[in-house]
């Protein structure tokens, strides 16, 4: 009956709460820029324009959000996971930094690379089940009526049936891969910024909103930009399954193919979309975050100096 009232006046349920908020803000901004990113990558149809104007025209702009279900519903521990594990392992993996001075840069960012390793456990099943949803289109529907699924459970579900256990971590390792180093630009990118755009900040933690959604959304494009030939590599990867053409049996072999089918450039596609994506996603999840992190810690009052 406490357990709520408690759970909030601790350091981890204010980061859980705060972890949510971001998450959630992240995935509402950039998820219909996300899935023209998806169907970029795994075909050859055309600019981001004409894949965006075409699946609006043929289904719908509800288009845009199929299988958004997947990556909302587990948004919240996800990203509360995410800021928890890297707070704990930026200060124990530099443990010369004061405990009340603001983590070290080698912490930040080797913090990051811990936790983009740990939370692919988490995103690599979630990211798969999207995917899978993103690429079904109203062609598929009618040649495959058996494969059409109706949500993220309902995928879920499938896979598990046909595939088991494993097939729900189809595509971990480069998951793994993509997601520790991109963690560590990441995170260090954005504390890196956020200092330059507003000198002591990461101390006083008055820097405004604008810095917030800056630092944010060009930590993001750093870490898109570093780890997005993988990306591509996972997401044709997790597009495979059981009742489509197996083309790749491996990282390598994905990149092997692709690069001989289509040239380098392949590894590159959706490149402007991504970076379109990350930067308002990030810019979004950052500000939600810092200002839900501060609301809780200061009792529903914000403090920053020149807010916008």
């Amino acid at each position: 009956m406490d357990f709520w009232p408690e759970f909030l006046a601790s350091s981890w349920g204010k980061e859980f709460v705060a972890g949510g908020f971001g998450g959630i803000a992240g995935i509402f901004a950039g998820y219909p820029l996300d899935t023209v990113r998806i169907l970029q990558q795994n075909s050859n149809s055309g600019s981001a324009f004409n894949i965006l104007r075409r699946l609006v025209a043929t289904e719908g702009p509800q288009a845009l959000y199929r299988g958004m279900g997947a990556p909302l519903a587990s948004v919240t521990f996800q990203n509360a996971m995410v800021f928890q594990i890297y707070a704990i392992l930026s200060r124990a993996l530099d443990r010369s930094v004061p405990a009340n001075d603001p983590p070290s840069y080698k912490g930040v960012a080797l913090g990051g690379v811990g936790t983009g390793a740990i939370q692919s456990i988490i995103l690599c099943p979630v990211e798969l089940v999207k995917i899978r949803l993103q690429l079904q289109s109203t062609y598929h529907a009618r040649s495959h009526q058996a494969d059409r699924h109706k949500g993220p459970i309902d995928v879920a579900r499938s896979i598990l049936r046909r595939e088991g256990l494993r097939g729900m971590f189809r595509g971990f390792a480069i998951t793994v891969l993509r997601d520790a180093p991109a963690h560590g630009l990441y995170f260090w990118s954005y504390e890196y910024m956020r200092e330059q755009l507003h000198p002591g900040c990461r101390k006083n933690c008055q820097e405004s909103l604008r810095t917030m959604l800056m630092a944010g959304g060009l930590a993001g494009v750093a870490s898109w930009v570093c780890c997005y030939p993988l990306d591509v590599a996972k997401t044709r990867l997790q597009a495979q399954s059981p009742s489509s053409i197996q083309k790749y049996n491996g990282i390598i072999d994905c990149f092997n193919k692709s690069v001989k089918a289509e040239g380098y450039s392949v590894l590159w596609r959706g490149l402007g979309t991504a970076v379109a994506r990350a930067f308002v996603v990030n810019g979004a999840i950052f500000s939600a975050y810092e200002i839900a992190l501060r609301c809780l810690f200061n009792n529903g009052s914000i403090q920053t100096e020149n807010t916008i």
